[in-house]
């Protein structure tokens, strides 16, 4: 007993950050993002400030709960989002005002990188041509067109529920993956989706973004959005980004990456040698099997600590209610309905009570793990042959040796067979745990997916 208590705090050990706080950088789950993040990583490397990297958070609002909860420090924003989406203003509020509510909330915004990467509505060309298709009202007189959206561009408000209603438009739409949207349309599988104005993406799928004639779309000028607390050190190397990238450099970034396929690091190792913001020779470029080893140390620590928590609470549990037909069927009840919550949504549910991050990651895949090590103690220990729990008890043990000596021994084999069916649950749920920040072999399959990179995708997925 006291080896596992011992196990479990060398991994609580080493899931805990440094004594020297590093700064950690955020991202969501499309290029450019992880593309700002990546340049705004190796520009603090450089200055000699330690840097973790948190990358793929699933959406506008994990990301700044991650932010406003201390998970991460600083990420690249929009403006339109941040007025919109975070503050609930309205089109264009006055920059002090959005400068005030987000003092209120412990965050700043520095420089602006320098370009408008706003809202388009793509669609391809040769559809374009045959339906005469240039501006977003064209689409009200197409109602036979598929609509495919990203999942977050169907519920923001200034996204498609506005824009439907500011256009008057009617068709059903569908959800999908930002990343996978680009293919989609390329198959003719929808016809209509959202795209930034910047993505590279665009001209390699022969693309035309419609006009946006009644003015819908804000400016979305990227920009960092940092915690207040966020070191001064940090705040004026960063604000070395400010007005660096136009729109059509950013263009250019985002397709070396998913035009060209090359590497993230290295495309922002590139931009930042050329600007002459970091040497070229110093440039950092994150090794793919460092990339690959600390994503499997990270998903070992979430399956595993979720595994022994699971453990302890199962099988002390089933040995406490076994005796009590009435109390089994409750606790393994309790127990099942907790599976039937899906996992993606049970992750969601963690974040406004623990956040994002390790923690919620853990309790989630505690809770997927535990039914089968409950059920199967549950089982094993009401199966024991009862001649047997008599024999020991005429030989003069007591409850406790017996459960020592007799009982739990008999049990182990239908015991351990739960516990290794919970390992396999915990190890494949933890791949969406990087959905809300916890890093793991999930990491490399979302940001695979974002990019249409099926070497990332195995990089998660084979281990």
């Amino acid at each position: 007993m006291r080896g596992l208590w011992a196990l479990i705090a060398v991994w609580l050990i080493a899931a805990s950050p440094a004594s020297a706080e590093p700064v950690v950088i955020g991202s969501k789950t499309f290029t450019e993002s992880y593309l700002l993040a990546e340049i705004m990583a190796q520009l603090l490397e450089h200055h000699d400030i330690e840097v973790r990297r948190q990358f793929g958070f699933g959406g506008t609002l994990v990301c700044y709960e991650a932010l406003v909860s201390d998970e991460i420090d600083v990420y690249p924003e929009y403006t339109g989002t941040i007025s919109q989406t975070i503050l609930g203003l309205e089109q264009e509020p006055d920059a002090a005002l959005v400068a005030t509510r987000l003092r209120t909330l412990g965050l700043q915004t520095l420089a602006p990188f320098g370009f408008n990467n706003t809202y388009a509505i793509a669609v391809p060309g040769e559809l374009a041509s045959e339906l005469d298709l240039q501006r977003i009202s064209d689409l009200a007189r197409q109602p036979h067109l598929r609509f495919g959206f990203s999942h977050e561009f169907r519920d923001r408000p200034d996204g498609w529920p506005g824009l439907a209603a500011a256009y008057e438009l009617q068709q059903p739409t569908s959800g999908i993956e930002h990343g996978l949207a680009y293919r989609a349309i390329a198959d003719r599988r929808i016809d209509v989706t959202d795209a930034y104005s910047t993505d590279g993406d665009i001209e390699r799928y022969g693309l035309v973004t419609l006009d946006d004639d009644r003015g819908f779309f804000p400016r979305y000028e990227a920009l960092p959005l940092a915690r207040s607390d966020l070191p001064v050190a940090a705040s004026q190397v960063l604000l070395q980004l400010g007005g660096l990238i136009d729109d059509q450099r950013m263009r250019e970034l985002n397709a070396a990456v998913v035009v060209d396929k090359r590497e993230i690091a290295a495309v922002a190792a590139g931009f930042l040698g050329d600007t002459g913001l970091v040497d070229r020779q110093r440039a950092s470029r994150d090794d793919v099997y460092s990339r690959l080893t600390r994503n499997i140390v990270r998903h070992l620590q979430l399956t595993g600590l979720s595994l022994l928590l699971a453990c302890f609470v199962g099988i002390a549990a089933g040995i406490a209610v076994h005796r009590s037909t009435t109390a089994s069927r409750i606790v393994l009840y309790i127990a099942g309905l907790l599976q039937t919550i899906p996992s993606i949504a049970l992750l969601a549910l963690m974040i406004p009570l623990f956040g994002v991050g390790f923690l919620p990651a853990i309790i989630a895949l505690f809770l997927y793990s535990l039914l089968p090590v409950l059920r199967n103690t549950v089982t094993a220990l009401v199966n024991i042959d009862p001649v047997l729990r008599k024999v020991a008890a005429g030989m003069g043990m007591t409850t406790a040796e017996q459960l020592r000596h007799v009982v739990l021994p008999l049990a182990m084999p239908t015991v351990l067979a739960g516990v290794r069916t919970a390992a396999i649950i915990s190890i494949g749920t933890a791949t969406l745990a990087a959905f809300i920040g916890a890093g793991g072999l999930g990491e490399p399959i979302v940001t695979g997916l974002a990019l249409n990179d099926t070497n990332l995708i195995l990089q998660g997925a084979i281990p």
